[in-house]
């Protein structure tokens, strides 16, 4: 199997360490400083096996029916709407993310946020590089005993709580999905009751289109006068029209924002935003996850993660295959069929072998709302003719030969 010829594109900046995995297994590695348009990705997927983007990258349907050789798509990230995942499953490429390996850096990112603009720390470092010496307690504080509004309760929300109440700070917070509660943090019965508590709100919601323009002039009119804001989420997530009033009328004292609704797709391309040169905000260039740990930890993650499913079969955290942990095989052959989840296929996959007096040495199928998953180990050669026969069994998405 390691002598086959894959091929892996990796854009955006990806952690050397992941090429340096791939290479180390025989693979061959390109890699693309900056995200690549839809045109120019389209040409350069053709004979691509493995894909590795980051969250600017955007894999379109076109993209896909681009891509001939195409088994993996690596999101060296937490999200994955940058990626038509529903057209991935139809063409049986498998998608992995990272979604837990980056969650310390955003929540520490969030944290010193917070304390900065609590006490309006930013500004006062601006006028001192300008000689002005600006020495005042005025409008400044203590986080602790403050109440922290955290929307979305996911792995990040969750451990920005758990960090957060360490420090002092009374937690609430708000999910659509029933969640366990860590340490003291209170939930809310909706968001608007959140907002109505909280001297500091932080988003952290995932990139469902569901979540476009969650925080607007509605919810920012709920908010106390005088709090904090941040959004660390998602840049659609958020009116920015709105933010920008709330900050010019004082309402919000303070925001923090890593994500925006049009981010450049390099580093050479120049940044513009309405809430550049307002007081008391800190915008930085989506780095809540960009610590050299998160990246070598996602790196090491989402890579090893496809080279099992490209050598072993393994699926586990996959975000669109049935998820099965398989383990390694010796003496055998792996075969995987990728079907449409309908009745009967594995039945048809066991009648074949049957008819060619094949034995199966082991097996194992899993399913979810709309794709079936087999492996199949056996433990004799093979034929073309099963092969044929295994192929064009009806609904079949995809069949790989492992060993």
């Amino acid at each position: 199997m390691k002598n086959r010829n894959i091929n892996v594109l990796l854009l955006e900046n990806i952690h050397p360490d992941a090429a340096r995995i791939y290479e180390d297994e025989g693979i061959s590695v390109r890699t693309v400083d900056g995200s690549l348009g839809e045109e120019e990705l389209c040409k350069q997927i053709k004979d691509v096996s493995i894909l590795g983007i980051r969250s600017k990258t955007q894999v379109t349907k076109r993209v896909l029916e681009c891509a001939e050789q195409l088994l993996a798509i690596g999101a060296y990230c937490i999200g994955t709407n940058q990626i038509d995942v529903d057209a991935c499953s139809k063409h049986g490429i498998i998608v992995f993310n990272a979604p837990f390996s980056n969650t310390r850096s955003v929540v520490e990112l969030a944290l010193g946020e917070i304390i900065m603009l609590i006490r309006g720390v930013f500004d006062r470092s601006a006028k001192l590089h300008q000689g002005i010496w600006d020495k005042s307690a005025s409008g400044t504080f203590e986080i602790r005993g403050k109440k922290l509004g955290i929307i979305g309760y996911g792995n990040i929300g969750a451990q920005l709580s758990v960090v957060a109440e360490a420090v002092g700070m009374k937690v609430y917070y708000y999910d659509l999905v029933e969640k366990l509660a860590l340490g003291n943090a209170r939930k809310c019965d909706s968001m608007e009751d959140l907002l109505a508590k909280a001297d500091i709100v932080t988003v952290h919601v995932d990139g469902r289109l569901e979540n476009r323009g969650l925080i607007g002039a509605d919810q920012f009119r709920l908010m106390k006068h005088g709090s904090v804001f941040l959004n660390l989420s998602r840049g659609f997530v958020v009116d920015m029209d709105a933010l920008v009033e709330n900050i010019k009328s004082a309402k919000i004292r303070g925001a923090a924002v890593d994500v925006f609704p049009d981010e450049p797709k390099h580093n050479d391309e120049r940044f513009r935003s309405k809430l550049q040169q307002l007081p008391n905000v800190i915008i930085t260039p989506h780095i809540g996850g960009s610590t050299e740990e998160a990246q070598q930890n996602i790196a090491e993650f989402v890579t090893g993660k496809i080279i099992d499913f490209v050598y072993n079969g393994g699926t586990t955290l996959s975000v669109n295959f049935p998820n099965l942990q398989l383990p390694g095989i010796r003496d055998a052959h792996r075969l995987i069929h990728l079907h449409h989840n309908v009745p009967g296929i594995l039945a048809k996959v066991n009648n074949i072998l049957a008819e060619h007096s094949i034995n199966i040495v082991g097996q194992y199928l899993k399913t979810n709302e709309h794709i079936g998953y087999v492996i199949t180990d056996i433990s004799r050669e093979y034929g073309s003719a099963v092969i044929t026969e295994i192929r064009n069994i009806p609904g079949t998405i995809r069949f790989r030969i492992l060993y």
